[in-house]
């Protein structure tokens, strides 16, 4: 999960490096031939749609985890564009709405079509976001992947191919748990740091955070270290626990209100302190998390749209990310962004906006 593709598209030059990247991701992921053809499709649907509507924007591809939370890797290509805005956007996921001549598809609609999921959030005059998950088996008969309550973006300083940022979700009973984690520094190195931390999540998921994060502390003391905040739901008791060492931020809503949760000062892997805070809130059916690594501005701003709030995780995320930078303002760090929310919030779509 630590590589990571953005491309800045502002001239028909760089759809093919969006097609690029796209194809790099699903060899990376190890999926086939047809599935790689399907996202090719909607990596250059997207990067048409930012040239031809946006005046430009960047595509930014992710590796996953599948739906189903079990082996291998999905695909997420995210369009994000601070453009005019989609003023319809049930008609642009429809038939005969094509984002350029001569695109290999429908426009957005064809992206619907072929992507597992698909999820838009538009508002004219501040711009789109698109997220696309490409799984390694297409959808049959006609349904669509089981919803997703956990989603994220990272992106890496300069563009780097390696990024020291990366973030996972696991279930194990009625707990769900969504992890994240910042390598200390940047490159292979930092990647190396938060893989392993991925990689045990999945040996300690029944555990709770403070526990969690003691023992990710003995996996990666042969790395460098990383920031890592905990955040895991209690489905049976509806509640919501976390723990963080390092600098990794996370702010929590619930009834219209944000709250900060602080992580406490340390490295895991290198400085663990002596005891691990944890912060317990009620996780209600309108609740929404938001976690970060310190590349995010500390003036970020959470989301008040409710029609942004009740969209798929992977939107709420990257649209978090595209607010708080712009060209004029590049991100200084790795940076990522993951979103935690009640199952019943994610849907394949959403044509309300």
């Amino acid at each position: 999960m630590s590589r990571v593709w953005e491309v800045p598209v502002h001239d028909s030059t760089r759809v093919r490096d969006a097609r690029i990247a796209a194809r790099e991701a699903c060899r990376d992921a190890g999926l086939d031939a047809a599935r790689t053809a399907v996202a090719e499709l909607v990596a250059t649907e997207l990067a048409t749609n930012l040239l031809k509507h946006a005046g430009g924007g960047r595509m930014v591809v992710n590796l996953v985890a599948p739906p189903t939370d079990g082996a291998g890797m999905s695909v997420q290509l995210f369009s994000l564009d601070h453009g005019p805005g989609i003023a319809d956007v049930g008609a642009a996921l429809g038939d005969g709405w094509s984002t350029a001549e001569g695109s290999l598809g429908a426009g957005l609609g064809s992206c619907l079509r072929s992507a597992n999921a698909f999820h838009l959030y538009s508002l004219p005059g501040r711009g789109t976001v698109a997220a696309a998950r490409i799984d390694a088996a297409a959808d049959r008969r006609g349904t669509s992947a089981p919803p997703v309550p956990a989603g994220g973006i990272t992106v890496s300083l300069g563009q780097a191919e390696q990024c020291g940022d990366a973030w996972s979700w696991v279930r194990s009973g009625s707990l769900l748990t969504l992890l994240l984690a910042d390598g200390l520094g940047h490159g292979a190195k930092a990647a190396h740091a938060s893989s392993a931390a991925m990689a045990e999540l999945r040996h300690c998921a029944h555990l709770p955070p403070p526990d969690i994060l003691r023992r990710l502390h003995t996996a990666l003391r042969p790395t460098r270290g990383a920031a890592v905040a905990v955040a895991q739901v209690d489905t049976e008791h509806a509640e919501l626990s976390f723990a963080g060492v390092g600098n990794a931020g996370a702010r929590v809503r619930t009834e219209d209100s944000w709250t900060s949760l602080v992580s406490h000062p340390g490295i895991v892997g290198a400085y663990f302190p002596a005891q691990v805070p944890v912060r317990r809130v009620p996780w209600r059916p309108d609740s929404l998390l938001v976690v970060h690594s310190d590349g995010l501005p500390s003036r970020w701003k959470p989301p008040e749209d409710p029609r942004l709030i009740g969209h798929d995780p992977s939107v709420v995320a990257a649209t978090i990310l595209r607010d708080a930078g712009s060209p004029a303002r590049p991100v200084r760090d790795d940076t990522s962004v993951a979103v935690l929310a009640p199952d019943r919030r994610t849907r394949t779509h959403d044509s309300r906006l």
